[in-house]
């Protein structure tokens, strides 16, 4: 629930984007559920910020497709799983072409960046912490987007990634998905060292299939207890 966030004591210039992080994280870890209504005097006195601050956060995640306008209020979305499909769709086709240009540009210091983001991800999943596991995952994806130069596809990317990371933090808590994620992400980083473009690009459209089948297939379920 919202009231459980944890308030901001420091005023820096950039008190909205901290603010900004807090919701997102709460949404990522589950403690605001889709569906939930989004309660501006509720979440400025939670977060101790003024509700212009609030209103602030709240067109952000508009504007990432993480909140949705409703007669009573602005509520945080719903993801079907058709627009679940899309979205894989699109992370399938924009990341394993990103990560054939990566192979193909590879340095000793790309791979030595990717071998540290992977080994981030590895840590936050042993220390049980799903946000550093999806901070990590982020930079991980970002490392290989801009080493292959597809600066206007990870643009897109970021658009989606409220919701691409509300869905890889669904799959996470599938046993056994943590070991299999590390396991993909592994193989397409030693593509990578390999500078082998088709061994990259076809680990990637694994590992994201494995993750659109395991999310479609909860929020099927999810549809149907409704």
């Amino acid at each position: 629930m919202v009231e459980t966030l944890e308030k901001i004591e420091n005023r820096p210039q950039t008190l909205r984007l901290i603010a900004l992080d807090r919701v997102r994280d709460a949404v990522m870890e589950g403690r605001i559920a889709p569906g939930e209504r989004l309660v501006e005097r509720t979440l400025a006195e939670s977060l101790g910020v003024s509700r212009s601050v609030i209103r602030e956060v709240i067109r952000n995640l508009e504007s990432e497709g993480l909140v949705e306008s409703a007669p009573s209020g602005p509520r945080l979305a719903t993801i079907s799983p058709a627009q679940a499909q899309q979205i894989y769709e699109i992370r399938s086709q924009l990341e394993s072409s990103a990560a054939a240009a990566c192979a193909e540009a590879s340095t000793p210091e790309v791979v030595s960046q990717l071998a540290a983001a992977l080994k981030a991800i590895r840590q936050a999943h042993d220390d049980r912490n799903p946000i550093g596991a999806l901070r990590a995952s982020t930079r991980f994806y970002e490392i290989i987007f801009m080493t292959g130069q597809h600066d206007i596809a990870w643009d897109i990317v970021q658009r989606l990634n409220g919701r691409i990371s509300q869905m890889r933090a669904m799959t996470l808590s599938v046993v056994g998905r943590q070991a299999a994620g590390l396991k993909r992400l592994s193989k397409i980083v030693a593509a990578i060292a390999d500078r082998n473009p088709a061994a990259a690009s076809s680990a990637c459209r694994q590992h994201v299939q494995e993750a659109a089948t395991i999310a479609i297939k909860m929020l099927q379920e999810s549809e149907g207890a409704r």
